[in-house]
């Protein structure tokens, strides 16, 4: 798996630590940049059923002549396929558009409070599937620590991984913590604040941060590979997106360079505590739910 550290899980599954996410990625691009992504070095991609880009997903990873081993590929279920029996088939219609038989991580993508019986119930079509071998590690994405402690309540599997919204101006160090002693993998989405750029909101953007961009100067990096950085040596995994070679491949040259401690805890200063993707607690089937075609 090339030069790229892993993480173990919590059933000792291993993951690169550092993946290729697809959000946002227009079908179109999707295939080329993931294939682009492959070839950099990447062994670790992220998407979606309601990316509405796991086919193409799919197709770049059957062109890439990569074995399967050496690649660690995770989706999520969305909110309109929660339920026992639809969780079973979201992983049929995944698996399909992905081409493959066996999925490395298939987390929850969103908590849906106002249902919370059917997150509950997609949980368990999740445990099945990993009894079954049909996903190597299950998880959950955007869950607060309400949501956790209900499902760690009545889960036989405590989920390997919760996949939240961190990065240095909203890090959810509370959220970190609870994730950490439970065994449950942190992994960054937005890892280098690209909600921070690419939706209006308080607070600025991080890549334009002045202390970011001192860390930066000192190391010969930009303020991207500084934060992927950052999130590499305090032990969770990210998952950056870019359609961007450029990008992609900067993304990726992360690993010959570290932060001091004192650059690490200047990072961690700097959070601000705003959110800027959907609060979890407004994600509900009437706003936000969507058909996800069969193929």
């Amino acid at each position: 798996m090339s030069n790229i550290p892993t993480l173990t899980l919590n059933n000792g599954v291993e993951l690169p630590a550092l993946g290729f996410g697809v959000y946002q990625s227009a079908p179109a691009e999707t295939e080329a940049a993931v294939a682009e992504a492959l070839r950099v070095g990447y062994r670790h991609v992220d998407t979606a059923a309601a990316y509405l880009n796991e086919r193409e997903v799919g197709h770049a990873i059957a062109a890439s002549g990569i074995d399967r081993d050496d690649l660690f590929v995770e989706t999520k279920v969305w909110i309109s396929d929660y339920g026992y029996d639809e969780t079973l088939h979201a992983f049929d219609k995944s698996a399909g558009k992905l081409g493959l038989e066996q999925l490395d991580l298939l987390i929850l993508h969103q908590p849906l409070p106002t249902a919370f019986d059917r997150t509950l119930e997609a949980y368990r079509a999740l445990e099945i599937l990993y009894a079954e071998g049909k996903v190597r590690a299950i998880g959950v994405s955007n869950f607060m620590p309400e949501h956790l402690e209900a499902l760690l309540e009545v889960a036989e599997v405590v989920p390997a991984v919760n996949q939240i919204e961190v990065h240095p101006y909203f890090q959810q160090r509370d959220l970190l913590a609870l994730d950490a002693e439970r065994g449950i993998l942190n992994q960054a989405w937005s890892p280098i604040g690209g909600i921070t750029f690419y939706r209006e909101g308080q607070g600025g953007s991080t890549l334009d941060d002045r202390t970011i961009g001192a860390i930066a100067s000192a190391h010969g990096k930009s303020p991207a590979q500084v934060m992927l950085r950052w999130h590499l040596q305090e032990g969770r995994s990210a998952i950056p997106k870019s359609v961007s070679p450029r990008r992609i491949a900067e993304n990726f040259d992360v690993f010959d360079f570290e932060l001091t401690d004192d650059e690490l805890a200047r990072i961690d200063a700097l959070d601000v505590g705003v959110r800027r993707g959907p609060e979890p607690v407004d994600i509900t089937l009437e706003r936000f739910g969507m058909p996800v075609p069969e193929a």
